[in-house]
C-alpha cells in the first residue's frame, strides 16, 4: 500500500447491528490486520431523531464478543477523536457554508409543506429536489441575494442542499465491482446540513474520512447510489487524489431478498449476533450467542458468506482469514444466509474447542438450570466426552445433565417391546459383578460381553436398555464411558431403578 492503511466501521446506534453490519466489521478489520493498519469504529449519531438508548454500547459488546476489538474508538480513544459525530458538530458547518461559497451548495428555505407539495405535484416531471426542480423552490438559487441574506437574518430555517450538475457522467474505480458510472441528472441534491446545524451522512462521512485520514472506505451495496455525491464532495473540498479507495459489499440475502430482522422472527433463526431488545418496543431480537454459538464459528461463517480463498478450505482461524483476506476475492453477487450451515459451521467448532475452553459456558449453562456439575475436572472430562455431540452450546445441557442427575424419565417404550425376563437376569447379574470392580469403561465392557456370554445373549441387545437405564433415552456418548463416569454404586442404581420400570 502507497500510504497507512486506515479503515473504519461507522455505525448509527439506531438498533441492533445486523449481521451485514457485522460483515462489513470483519472484512474491514481482516484488511487491516492483512495490510498491519489500523481498525476505526466512528459512531454515525448524526441524526438524532433516530437515536436509540443502548444501541451505541451493543454495538462496541458485540464487536467484544465477536473479537473484533478496534484500534481507535470512543471506548479506545485516539489521535482523530472525537469518534462520535454529535461531539463534532461544529466543524461540519464550515465545510458546508464553504461549498455555499464556491457556488457547489445553496441554503434552501422550503418549508415541509412546499416540499411535501414539489413531490406530488403534477407540473413537475422529477418528484424530487433536482436540477429540474430547483428553481421552482424556496432556495439561494432561485431567490435573490437580498432577499436571501433576509432569510438568513431573520433566522429563518434553512439547510443546505448540494447543488448537483446536470448532464455530467461521474465515475470511480470499485475494488470488487470495477468502473462504476452515473449520471448525474439522476442525483437529487442531497441535505449536506440539517436545519438543527447536524450534517447528514453525506457531509459528515466525506469530512471525517478526510480527517481521520482513511484510505479504504467499505461499505454496503445499499450505499452505493450516494458514490456521486461523495465523489463530488470529495472533489469540491479535498480533491480526488485524497479520496479513499471504496468497495462495497454485497447483501446477505434472506428467503425473500435482503435479510432483515423480519426472516429472523417469521423463519426461526437469529440475524443478530447477540440477543437485542429494543428499548422502546420491548421486543427481544434473538442472537448468535444466546442460540448457543461460538464467536468463532459466526465470524468464520460470514467470512464465506461472499468471499472465499479460491480453495475447498471452510474452516479458518481469525488468523487465517486475516492471512488469505484479500478484497479483490469478495463477491460483488449477494450471498444467502443459510442457518443450518452456520450451525455446521459451530458444531465443527465445538468438536475442535478443547474441553477448558468450553468449560465456562457449560458451566455457566447447567448453574443456570440449576444442575449440580460436579468439579471442574469431571465436567472436563464430559465435555470431551459429548462434544462432538452437540451443534450448540446450548446442547450441552441435554448432553451432561444426565453425569450429574438421575433421569427423571426413561424410554421405556423403546425398550418394551423386547424387553424379557432373560435380560432383567442380565442386568440383575451384571450389577452384582461389577460391585467391586474398577470403574474404568474397558473393564466394564468386558465384564458386560462376558456377562452377556454366560446368559447366551447378544451384547448389541442389551446396549439399548443399559444406556436408557443410564441416560433415561437414546443418546449421549458411548455407555460404558457414561458408567465410568457415575462410577459403580450409581450406575448400580441406575441399573436396579431401571429393572422396576422396566
Amino acid at each position: 500500500m502507497s500510504k497507512k492503511v486506515r479503515v473504519r466501521f461507522a455505525p448509527s446506534p439506531t438498533g441492533g447491528l445486523h449481521l451485514g453490519g457485522v460483515r462489513t466489521v470483519l472484512y474491514n478489520y481482516l484488511f487491516a490486520k492483512k495490510n498491519e493498519g489500523e481498525f476505526i469504529v466512528r459512531i454515525e449519531d448524526t441524526d438524532q431523531s433516530r437515536y436509540v438508548s443502548g444501541a451505541e454500547a451493543y454495538i462496541f459488546d458485540t464487536l467484544k464478543w465477536c473479537g473484533l476489538t478496534p484500534d481507535e474508538s470512543v471506548q479506545q480513544g485516539g489521535n482523530f477523536g472525537p469518534y462520535r459525530q454529535s461531539e463534532r458538530k461544529e466543524m461540519y458547518r464550515q465545510y458546508a457554508e464553504k461549498l455555499v461559497a464556491a457556488g457547489k451548495a445553496y441554503y434552501a428555505f422550503d418549508t415541509p409543506e412546499e416540499l411535501e407539495q414539489m413531490r406530488h405535484s403534477d407540473s413537475t416531471t422529477s418528484h424530487q429536489y433536482d436540477h429540474s426542480t430547483r428553481m421552482k423552490m424556496r432556495n439561494s438559487l432561485s431567490l435573490t441575494d437580498a432577499e436571501t441574506k433576509q432569510l438568513l437574518a431573520s433566522g429563518s430555517g434553512y439547510v443546505i442542499r448540494i447543488k448537483m450538475p446536470k448532464g455530467e457522467t461521474i465515475a470511480f474505480t470499485d475494488m470488487i465491482r470495477g468502473e462504476v458510472k452515473f449520471d448525474t441528472s439522476l442525483v437529487d441534491d442531497k441535505v449536506l446540513l440539517k436545519a438543527d446545524g447536524m450534517p447528514t451522512y453525506h457531509l459528515a462521512v466525506v469530512v471525517d474520512d478526510y480527517l481521520m485520514k482513511i484510505s479504504h472506505a467499505f461499505r454496503g451495496e445499499e450505499w452505493l447510489s450516494s458514490a456521486p455525491v461523495h465523489i463530488l464532495l470529495w472533489e469540491y473540498l479535498f480533491g480526488l487524489k485524497n479520496m479513499p479507495q471504496w468497495a462495497h459489499f454485497p447483501l446477505i440475502l434472506g428467503p425473500n431478498g435482503k435479510l432483515s430482522k423480519r426472516d429472523g422472527a417469521k423463519y426461526g433463526f437469529p440475524v443478530f449476533s447477540m440477543n437485542w431488545t429494543d428499548p422502546k418496543t420491548h421486543e427481544t431480537t434473538a442472537g448468535f450467542k444466546e442460540k448457543g454459538f461460538l464467536p468463532e464459528a459466526l465470524i468464520n461463517y460470514l467470512a464465506l458468506l461472499g468471499w472465499n480463498d479460491g480453495t475447498e478450505q471452510e474452516i479458518f482461524s481469525i488468523d487465517e482469514l486475516i492471512e488469505k483476506f484479500s478484497i479483490e476475492r469478495v463477491h460483488s453477487a449477494g450471498a444467502k444466509f443459510d442457518f443450518e450451515k452456520a450451525k455446521w459451521f459451530n458444531h465443527e467448532w465445538i468438536k475442535r474447542s478443547s474441553a477448558q475452553k468450553l468449560l465456562p459456558q457449560v458451566k455457566a449453562m447447567l448453574i443456570a438450570e440449576k444442575i449440580s456439575h460436579g468439579t471442574d475436572a469431571q465436567l472436563e472430562k464430559i465435555i470431551d466426552l459429548v462434544k462432538d455431540r452437540c451443534t450448540l452450546l446450548t446442547d450441552f445441557v441435554q448432553q451432561t445433565t444426565f453425569f450429574f442427575k438421575s433421569p427423571d424419565t426413561w424410554d421405556t417404550e423403546a425398550v418394551k417391546a423386547k424387553w424379557n425376563d432373560e435380560k432383567k437376569n442380565f442386568f440383575e447379574s451384571f450389577a452384582e459383578k461389577i460391585k467391586n470392580s474398577p470403574a474404568d469403561a474397558a473393564t466394564l465392557e468386558n465384564i458386560f460381553k462376558e456377562t452377556a456370554a454366560e446368559k447366551n445373549i447378544k451384547p448389541g441387545e442389551l446396549q439399548l436398555p443399559f444406556r436408557i437405564m443410564l441416560v433415561g433415552g437414546k443418546f449421549g456418548p458411548p455407555v460404558f464411558h457414561i458408567a465410568e463416569q457415575l462410577g459403580i454404586e450409581e450406575t448400580i442404581l441406575r441399573i436396579n431403578t431401571a429393572i422396576k420400570l422396566f
